[in-house]
């Protein structure tokens, strides 16, 4: 990757999704997460599944074997290795997945942010702060704004 591409380059977030362990993932949010690669809001970079055992050991998972319903084509997911992912980061993302479980690490660019971010990298401005604010955490909130009301 050179300074060009480096200067169009979108914000890159990550995410880690735990599975329950009494079920097994069906493949449904797949076709919405292809609709975004496909309307260029977000790009995968990286989408890694694994299973923690019930002793805290980590293997990975094929998303091949994971054998989803409906006819999903994970091509596109099986595709998606760009080696950003090292086994620490795995590891370190598997520590938040409960014993049994199966987890998917997911690394993106936010394409959709790609001419902002740029523009402000051209005026020297940088990010130094960033956050998420978990929808629980937004629920509770207006939960407690409407008991207070």
């Amino acid at each position: 990757m050179n300074d060009n591409d480096l200067d169009v380059l979108g914000p890159i977030d990550y995410l880690v999704v735990e599975f329950p362990a009494d079920r097994k993932p069906d493949g449904s949010a797949l076709p919405l997460l292809i609709d975004l690669v496909e309307r260029n809001i977000i790009r995968v970079l990286d989408l890694i599944f694994a299973r923690k055992d019930a002793d805290g050991a980590l293997s990975g998972i094929a998303i091949e074997d994971l054998g989803f319903e409906g006819g999903v084509d994970v091509t596109l997911f099986a595709e998606a290795a760009s080696g950003l992912i090292d086994r620490t980061d795995l590891e370190e993302a598997a520590a938040v997945l409960e014993p049994g479980c199966a987890g998917a690490v997911l690394v993106y660019e936010n394409c959709w942010a790609a001419p902002f971010a740029s523009a402000l990298r051209r005026e020297g401005a940088q990010l130094v702060a960033s956050g998420r604010i978990p929808v629980q955490g937004i629920l509770a909130a207006l939960d407690a704004l409407d008991a207070s009301s």
